[in-house]
């Protein structure tokens, strides 16, 4: 039997893992509530999470509709809020058409690579969501990696 041949990963297991300890990283760095963090690849498939200890039970589903909401309408949950911001009927569209995964809260940061090309996104949630969003990017940067958003919230620490 031949070996299968394998698949093209464009977000590798350990670029996934980095992002998620730095944002754990950067939220204990900052003293702030217990976090969860996802990775998905392009594909909305998870690659890494954790979940702290103390970080209330739904928030996996939260991080998930973070992430997933951002790669499918391809743009990252803050601006997906300002998207649907006068639109709320659009917006439960789009949350029943997901299957609830769709979150237009920040925290949802898409991955880009060097070409700016989306390979991913992490969604993160425990704390509010200017910070959530503010270890998503640290995390993503940290793994040598484009964000979209490229920068926080200026006022992300209020």
């Amino acid at each position: 039997m031949s070996n299968p041949i394998p698949l093209k990963v464009l977000l590798s297991l350990k670029e996934a893992s980095d992002i998620v300890d730095e944002a754990l990283r950067l939220a204990r760095e900052h003293d702030m509530q217990p976090m969860t963090v996802m990775v998905m690849d392009a594909g909305g498939h998870q690659i890494a999470l954790k979940r702290e200890d103390g970080s209330g039970i739904i928030r996996v589903q939260v991080a998930c509709a973070k992430a997933y909401g951002a790669l499918g309408m391809g743009k990252s949950s803050r601006d997906l809020g300002d998207h649907v911001a006068d639109r709320p009927l659009f917006s439960n569209s789009l949350s029943m058409i997901s299957g609830g995964r769709f979150a237009t809260v920040p925290g949802g940061v898409l991955i880009c690579d060097d070409a700016g090309l989306v390979i991913g996104a992490v969604g993160v949630t425990g704390d509010s969501s200017s910070r959530d969003e503010f270890t998503a990017i640290g995390g993503i940067k940290a793994a040598g990696l484009r964000s979209s958003p490229d920068r926080e919230a200026v006022n992300w620490d209020e």
